[in-house]
C-alpha cells in the first residue's frame, strides 16, 4: 500500500476533537504533507500548521509563527531535532517537553499519528539535507572564526 493511500484513509476516520473537527484535521494534514514535500519551505509553512503543532503536538509558540520556523527550520541541526519529534520509527517523545507523548493520545492522536506516518517517506532525505545543511554552516563558522586568528582552513 502506498504512503498517499495509507494516509487517505486514517484521514477518512478523523473524529472531531473538542477544538479542532475532523475536517480542519484533513486540512492540517494536506498542509504538512506539502510543507514536508517541499523540503521545509517558509511558503509552505502555513499558521493552520503552526498553529496545530502549538495547541496539539507539545511545542511551545516560539512568540510567533516566524519564531518558530527559525527555530526549527533555519539550520540543520533544528531540521533535525524537530523531525525526531515526527519519525514514525522514533518514539514520538516530545522534543521540548522531555520526551512526553501526551500528544499522541486524546482527541487529537488521530491527526499526529497521520502526520508521523505521512512523514515516513520524507524523514530520511530531509534528515541527510539538513545535516549536509548543518555542515557547511559549521565549516563556515570555522573558516570565520580560523580567519580571525590568521589561520587558513583547506577543506
Amino acid at each position: 500500500m502506498s504512503n498517499r493511500v495509507a494516509v487517505s484513509e486514517r484521514s477518512d476516520t478523523f473524529t472531531d476533537g473538542q477544538y479542532m473537527s475532523a475536517s480542519e484535521k484533513r486540512l492540517v494534514l494536506k498542509a504538512w504533507i506539502r510543507f514536508l514535500k517541499g523540503g521545509m519551505r517558509a511558503e509552505d509553512f502555513t499558521h493552520r500548521l503552526y498553529e496545530h503543532l502549538i495547541q496539539h503536538c507539545s511545542f511551545i509558540a516560539h512568540f510567533s509563527q516566524h519564531g518558530f520556523y527559525d527555530s526549527y527550520f533555519t539550520t540543520g541541526d533544528g531540521r533535525m531535532r524537530f523531525l525526531l519529534q515526527f519519525d514514525p520509527d522514533s518514539s514520538g517523545g516530545s522534543i521540548e517537553y522531555g520526551g512526553l507523548t501526551h500528544w499522541l493520545v486524546g482527541d487529537y492522536a488521530d491527526i499526529n499519528e497521520a502526520m508521523r506516518e505521512a512523514a515516513r517517506p520524507y524523514v530520511a532525505e530531509l534528515r541527510e539535507a539538513a545535516a549536509k545543511q548543518q555542515r557547511a554552516a559549521d565549516v563556515e563558522h570555522a573558516r570565520h572564526l580560523l580567519a580571525r586568528h590568521g589561520i587558513g582552513l583547506d577543506a
